[in-house]
């Protein structure tokens, strides 16, 4: 027992850079608390104690905010940040080294008996406020955005975001040289968060960067083969960006 309230600290501390020590965490943090009961009245409720389970379960409710059925199976070095909100279904499944933020659900969709909320497996981090529902799988180190609801299951390593909830696999190519210039030139960089980034939005600026790129060399060549035929039709420079959109850019740049 005393191995995994170790855990549990440590686990605070890895993941929370406003933990301070051991005494804060201990009598501070009210995820811990709800985690350290949950334990209990899941043994009162596997041994047939249902009521005095269920009891158990409602006085952490009332000390944390954070309602979780006695009868859900939590894993090792669970973390539940902030916490006020989260509820957690009887039938949910929640692997090792998982972290839920505030306002999480992990909930059914259906009032059959069995199999009726979530699993979530190793490593898996949902954001504030995201609601997972129904007897789905989120794949070992997934990650759930903030305010997603999702009723499908996501494979390993993946992100789901938005409503209904979308899969966006992890970007695993690099920057081009081309691409990066671009974004030197016209000062985007997904939101300050580098190379890599799970955005789609990023991922579509990137993809017309992309295509920007193939033009002006098109453009080039084109305006390469009129000067030697002496055409001057390329001559004339083209119009500058706007000064608006240069501090802008400007801007990205130094916040990055």
């Amino acid at each position: 027992m005393f191995e995994k309230i170790k855990e549990d600290i440590q686990s605070v501390f890895d993941r929370d850079p406003a933990a301070r020590n051991s005494f804060d965490v201990l009598t501070l943090y009210p995820g811990l608390h709800a985690i350290w009961l949950h334990r209990l009245s899941h043994i009162l409720w596997r041994n047939g104690l249902k009521w005095l389970a269920r009891f158990v379960s409602n006085i952490a409710r009332t000390l944390t905010g954070i309602e979780i059925h006695p009868g859900a199976t939590i894993g090792r070095r669970f973390f539940i940040d902030h916490g006020t909100g989260v509820v957690i279904g009887e039938t949910a499944e929640i692997g090792d080294n998982c972290t839920l933020y505030h306002g999480v659900t992990l909930g059914g969709t259906s009032w059959d008996a069995g199999k009726r909320h979530p699993t979530l497996e190793d490593d898996v981090v949902v954001g504030a406020g995201a609601k997972i529902l129904g007897p789905i799988t989120i794949g070992r180190g997934a990650r759930v955005g903030s305010n997603a609801v999702v009723t499908k299951n996501a494979p390993p390593e993946s992100t789901v975001v938005g409503i209904p909830g979308r899969v966006i696999i992890k970007a695993v190519e690099e920057d081009s040289e081309s691409r990066k210039a671009l974004n030197e030139k016209y000062g985007f960089n997904a939101y300050g968060v580098g190379n890599g980034a799970e955005d789609p939005v990023a991922r579509s600026v990137h993809a017309i960067l992309d295509h920007l790129h193939a033009v002006d060399t098109k453009i080039e060549g084109m305006c390469g083969a009129l000067s030697s035929m002496g055409n001057d039709y390329c001559a004339e420079a083209l119009p500058k960006l706007e000064d608006d959109l240069i501090e802008l850019g400007e801007k990205n740049q130094s916040n990055t």
